[in-house]
């Protein structure tokens, strides 16, 4: 009735509404009785004025009420009842009863149940008989029942925890129809359209054409459904859904781990009008891990809880770069492009200002499941040694190729022996062009990755052939040749791209492939279990037959329940929603579980459009059936009782009050308010501090030295020992300083002296070490500060210093003792200076680089060869400034001066040549201080031209 949950045992009781107008004049009776005035003498009677006049009719609010009192009591004689019980439409046929029952229905899937035995109740007293089917169930006939076996039935029925499929109920439902055609349908919908349900109503309209069909949908609580877990880097995410675009509501999840323990909890709001909010709980990557379930609370169904799996952890992955840092080209750096790749699925760890030795022996202690080395060549026995342990103990240690590991030797953290140097395609001096990438083999964990058709590979390390590189070979060039190789080592994996992690070498690290791949790599280590068992669950290495048993599912209510006869082994690879054969929950052993969830991330929810089916649409009935003659009784008896006391009034009954004195007005109270204004004005005083020098000594040498190296920029020298040597590095920096002074806008501060093993190295852009013949070799304390300072952008010149006494093909005791210090250094792979180098445009333009000794060689790191279109170019360098430079041509003997500024030692050629070294070292300071500045020079014209237009 308009709408209400209201109806009425006997409804043509309600036709004597329509006498009510004919009872308006009935009930303008019993006017007030006239009233008594004593007759006085005519001279009072004159001065008495009447002061009420007497109706001759009842007034319209008397009237009115009555007319209410009539209404109710018709009312309560028709026999109303709030939320009345389902009744069928009264016809002869049977009554098909069709019920949703998936987990869309679990939060009042007792409210449901009492609709459809109030259905089979109306049904059972009309004598017709009833036909009952489900929509979330296989249904393969529908036949006639009594009404006592689907009582019965509806009795034991439970909500599924999946999305009912109704279409597949339709071949059932039309055989039906066809031999009942008096039959009547009653819907029990849960009114939730997921996306499935347009193709079920259009075949519906067709089937039940020219029947009665009744829908009930609506009136029960707004369903709620989590969906699209994420575990980003900003914390773990979840997508709260709903159908109806309703008003604000708010909502907490909850997460719990795999024992059913609570992690935390997170509130979600819809906005007015959304369908969507976010849960985000902000946990520890550590703790986010331990997630397996979330739900909303206060919800029971299946589709408000989200399972979680080794899918979504996020690992931990300690990222090592060889390559020296580079702050003013960051997006050029390996490690951009390796943390664009991994963060979607794995928290990034690298240790700054340590060198990559230390930074692995940190990241094993630390017990990171996977390590990652970019172009890192060489490391300490230490190190070594901790990685071997590493990968013992079911680690992942992914390597990327560069100039250092091209350059490396004995290097037996690799899954293949290598040649030394690379490969370079499609340069000048190349046969080849650059090769794309072969499609992965079905052996490959990347087998179902996409190949991508545009990347090209210019340069790689190569493999040496074996009988077993065809096993190691995870994925590989157009020509056959090993791009990604792999080995199990102990219980951990080894794995290396012969490539670099940036675009140097290749165009991969700008496709979806390597994040792809990369993902790949760090699922190995899902679970906590070791690397070497978990590359047997990776995607590329499960066939169509694997199959998974199911351990624990949910049911209706989203409780945990034991997996019925009913649920099979779904594919290793399964990606889907849930279904009947296929109910969500936990598939396969603890170790490596698979979640099976009741929603996909892409799904959403709407309302269900019943708008092209011809059906009457039904309202929940919240509630027991309610009996309103009652009150509407005792709502009479007091209406009743009203009009009594009001005709007492009318008539004169009450007494009168007596005469009320006029009250006299207050009297008003005016306050005013003076505001007392204090005005104190009071001498500002302004105190200044004085600017105080910084203290010439702390009284700490360390201190003091780490003072004067911040006060401005220094160069300095490496103490050997030898005091002749020291004296002649202190005289060559120092006159190099003064040529800077002189000669650039640069204003260097007196060189200094450093002790690698005690003084901190970090304040100085270049570092003079002349080597002594059989001197010591530094602690692994000071090779790993010194590596240290070379990855964060500091440069070493080792002075051999014997280019006169050095025979070609054999090492001088210099050169012996430089390679017995630089063999735990991770050094680059080194290349005399070309003429085109960067360091030979820094500031003056050389073609030669001498010292006192004008016949050695210099060396700097190794940069690819140029193309065509780099070789017209005037300079040329890499995209960081070259951490080391080994020479032979004793430099600071060169440099070196006195007090006055007369040259202490003589050089080999001619007086120009100490001019050169001067320029040469100017160069270096240049080179070191603002890296391949000049090499960007040539783009200046073109953008001059463009700019001119």
């Amino acid at each position: 009735m308009l709408g209400l949950p209201l109806a009425f045992a006997s409804p043509l009781v309600l036709f004597a509404l329509a006498a009510l107008p004919a009872l308006w004049w009935l009930l303008r009776l019993v006017p007030p009785r006239p009233r008594r005035v004593q007759f006085p003498p005519t001279r009072i009677l004159m001065e008495i004025a009447p002061k009420e006049e007497t109706p001759s009719n009842s007034p319209w609010w008397l009237t009115l009420l009555r007319l209410l009192l009539a209404a109710i009591i018709i009312l309560a004689m028709a026999g109303p009842l709030w939320n009345p019980p389902a009744t069928t439409s009264g016809g002869r046929g049977p009554v098909l009863l069709l019920v949703d029952d998936g987990w869309a229905s679990a939060a009042s899937f007792e409210q449901r149940l009492r609709v459809a035995t109030q259905i089979v109740a109306s049904a059972e007293s009309a004598g017709r008989p009833v036909a009952f089917a489900t929509t979330a169930r296989p249904v393969i006939d529908i036949g006639i029942e009594t009404p006592s076996s689907v009582r019965e039935r509806l009795r034991s029925l439970d909500p599924l925890p999946h999305t009912p499929d109704r279409a597949q109920i339709l071949p059932a439902l039309t055989k039906f129809l066809a031999a009942q055609p008096l039959a009547e349908i009653v819907w029990l919908a849960d009114g939730i359209d997921t996306g499935r349900s347009e193709a079920f109503i259009t075949q519906l309209k067709d089937v039940v054409a020219g029947r009665t069909l009744s829908v009930f949908d609506g009136g029960t609580a707004p369903v709620l459904a989590l969906t699209n877990a994420a575990n980003s880097n900003q914390g773990f995410t979840v997508a709260v859904i709903r159908a109806d675009a309703g008003p604000a509501q708010a909502g907490r999840v909850r997460a719990l781990d795999s024992r059913g323990l609570p992690l935390g909890e997170s509130t979600f709001a819809f906005e007015p009008g959304k369908t969507e909010a976010e849960a985000k709980f902000d946990l520890p990557v550590e703790i986010r891990n331990e997630i397996t379930r979330l739900d909303v609370i206060g919800e029971r169904s299946a589709g408000a809880v989200q399972l979680i799996d080794a899918r979504w952890q996020r690992r931990t992955i300690g990222v090592i770069s060889g390559a020296s840092s580079d702050t003013a080209q960051p997006l050029l750096s390996p490690t951009y492009y390796l943390g664009r790749a991994l963060e979607p699925f794995a928290d990034i760890r690298t240790v700054e200002g340590a060198s990559p030795s230390e930074a692995a022996m940190r990241f094993v202690e630390g017990r990171v499941p996977m390590i990652v080395l970019t172009d890192v060549g060489t490391v300490t026995p230490q190190a070594r040694e901790a990685l071997s342990r590493f990968l013992d103990n079911g680690g992942i240690l992914l390597r990327f190729a560069g100039t250092r590991l091209a350059g490396a030797q004995n290097d037996d953290l690799v899954p293949v022996r290598l040649r030394r140097g690379g490969r370079q395609l499609g340069g000048t001096l190349s046969w080849e062009t650059p090769q794309g990438l072969a499609p992965f083999t079905r052996e490959s964990p990347f087998a179902d990755i996409a190949v991508p058709a545009d990347v090209r590979v210019r340069r790689q390390v190569l493999a040496e052939p074996d009988g077993l590189l065809a096993d190691k070979t995870w994925a590989q060039l157009a020509d056959g040749t090993p791009l990604v190789t792999a080995e199990k080592r102990g219980r951990g994996m080894l794995i290396l791209f012969h490539i670099t992690a940036d675009t140097a070498w290749s165009d991969l690290p700008l496709s979806g492939a390597f994040v792809e791949m990369l993902k790949r790599v760090a699922g190995l280590s899902a679970a906590g279990r070791p690397a070497a068992e978990g590359l047997a669950a990776l995607p590329g290495q499960v066939r169509g037959a694997d199959r998974i048993a199911p351990t624990r599912v949910l049911d209706g209510f989203g409780a945990f329940i034991r997996p019925p006869a009913t649920a099979k082994p779904i594919p290793a690879d399964w990606r889907d929603a849930a279904s009947y054969d296929f109910p969500p929950g936990f598939y396969g052993p603890q170790e490596g579980m698979v979640a099976v969830n009741t929603l996909t991330p892409a799904e959403r929810l709407k309302p269900l459009d019943l708008r092209p089916l011809a059906a009457t649409i039904e309202r929940y009935r919240v509630g027991e059936p309610v009996d309103l003659r009652s009150p509407l009784v005792i709502a009479a008896l007091l209406l009743l009782l009203l009009d009594g006391l009001a005709v007492f009034a009318i008539a004169g009954g009450l007494a009168r009050l007596t005469a009320r004195r006029p009250a006299r007005a207050a009297v008003v109270l005016a306050l005013a308010l003076v505001p007392l204004l204090l005005s104190a004005p009071a001498d500002a005083q302004t105190r200044r501090s004085q600017d105080r020098p910084p203290p010439i000594s702390t009284g700490n040498p360390a201190d003091d030295a780490a003072l004067r190296a911040t006060q401005a920029t220094r160069l300095a020298y490496v103490v050997t020992g030898s005091r002749e040597v020291d004296e002649v590095s202190r005289a060559g920096l120092e006159g190099l300083t003064r040529f800077l002074s002189a000669r650039t806008a640069l204003e260097p501060a007196a060189p200094q002296s450093v002790d690698i093993s005690r003084d901190e190295i970090a304040f100085f852009p270049v570092i003079y070490w002349p080597i002594v013949s059989g001197a010591a070799e530094p602690s692994p304390q000071a090779l790993l500060k010194l590596d240290a300072y070379m990855k964060q952008g500091g440069m070493v010149i080792f002075d051999t210093r014997d280019a006169l006494t050095a025979t070609p093909g054999q090492a001088s005791p210099a050169q012996a003792t430089l390679r017995r210090i630089i063999a735990g250094l991770d050094i680059p792979e080194l290349e005399p200076v070309p003429r085109d180098h960067v360091l030979a445009r820094a500031f003056f333009i050389l073609r030669e680089f001498p010292g006192r000794y004008a016949d050695g060689g210099t060396w700097v790191e190794a940069i690819p060869p140029a193309t065509d279109e780099e070789a017209a170019r005037p300079a040329r360098a890499s995209d960081s400034v070259s951490p080391v430079i080994i020479t032979s041509n004793d430099l600071a003997s060169a440099w070196a001066i006195d007090r006055q500024g007369n040259p202490l030692l003589p050089v080999q050629g001619e007086a120009r040549q100490r001019e050169l070294a001067f320029r040469f070292g100017v160069n270096i300071v240049m080179y070191a201080l603002t890296g391949n500045y000049k090499t960007d020079q040539v783009h200046v014209p073109a953008l001059l031209e463009r700019l001119g237009n």
